[in-house]
């Protein structure tokens, strides 16, 4: 195999582990944290981090960033600005495991719209594979047992993911079709990310503090919007953004399916949680689907 394949997918999957990690703190901090107050301090945080880096880079790259112009607005507005807000504001009125279930949306909804929007619709091998890694997270999500899941209540927060989970296969199809006719580099366009979403936030934002308030600054909140920034913003987006340039949004989208699994182990590590058998069986489903899914592209 393809040492840049490994790369690759390696990044997607630390990208879903930061990002099973977000769900987490999300859940966790909704009563002190308001959501587009996460959501605005967590990309403020992260361009404070990354402008040192990227002020000169983007300088000159100034004209292929002038050549992408409205690209780069539309790819702001849907990965930085819209879809993190929506999945806080999801978290304040739903639970982790909707989060999670509605979450499993995400592939499919990148498979469709690929073929839809641009003919490229994946084979039949990477379907089957779609079919049993989703298997093994209706496992996780059940527990092992039918009543669990089918005595699962959704809410009005419920669509606000669904909604989330659009924008992400949205963003996740154009930065696999646009990024290699812009020609920039990985920290420059998160950069340029960055610092475009930023500002479409901020109005939000502003109203959510008139309404309820900020957030006291304590060293759990404080380490909340530290997470988010270093771990779910930086790090994250660009392991995800280069796999998917490297694998395709269809397959990149199938690796979403291991969030849940990373979710159980941090519940494990972080707060002694039990692992049990679903969890080992779920577990090993959804890696059997993601090798059936990507074995074409691993030859």
């Amino acid at each position: 195999m393809p040492s840049r394949l490994v790369l690759a997918y390696c990044g997607l999957l630390v990208a879903c582990l930061c990002w099973g990690g977000n769900a987490l703190v999300a859940r966790a901090f909704y009563q002190d944290i308001p959501p587009l107050s996460l959501s605005f301090w967590r990309w403020l945080t992260a361009l404070a981090i990354l402008l040192p880096f990227v002020a000169r880079p983007m300088w000159q790259h100034r004209m292929a960033l002038r050549r992408a112009g409205w690209r780069l607005w539309v790819l702001a507005a849907l990965g930085i600005s819209c879809y993190n807000s929506l999945l806080y504001t999801a978290a304040q009125s739903t639970a982790a495991i909707n989060l999670t279930l509605v979450n499993t949306c995400l592939p499919l909804a990148t498979f469709i719209g690929g073929g839809l929007l641009f003919g490229e619709w994946p084979e039949r091998r990477s379907w089957i594979g779609l079919g049993v890694a989703a298997a093994g997270l209706v496992a996780l999500i059940s527990r092992g047992s039918l009543a669990n899941l089918t005595g699962l209540v959704f809410n009005p927060g419920d669509l606000v993911m669904l909604l989330a989970v659009v924008v992400w296969a949205l963003y996740t199809l154009l930065i696999r079709r646009w990024t290699p006719a812009l020609g920039l580099p990985p920290l420059v366009l998160l950069g340029t990310l960055v610092l475009l979403g930023v500002p479409m936030i901020l109005p939000f934002y502003l109203w959510e503090l008139s309404q309820v308030g900020g957030f006291a600054v304590t060293a759990g909140n404080l380490g909340a919007v530290a997470y988010t920034a270093v771990c779910a913003s930086l790090v994250a987006y660009l392991a995800w953004n280069h796999g998917v340039r490297v694998v395709g949004a269809a397959k990149a989208a199938i690796t979403s399916y291991s969030m849940p699994l990373f979710t159980a182990l941090l519940g494990w590590l972080v707060l002694g949680e039990t692992l049990q058998l679903f969890h080992w069986v779920g577990g090993a489903m959804i890696f059997a689907g993601l090798l059936l899914a990507t074995r074409p592209a691993l030859r």
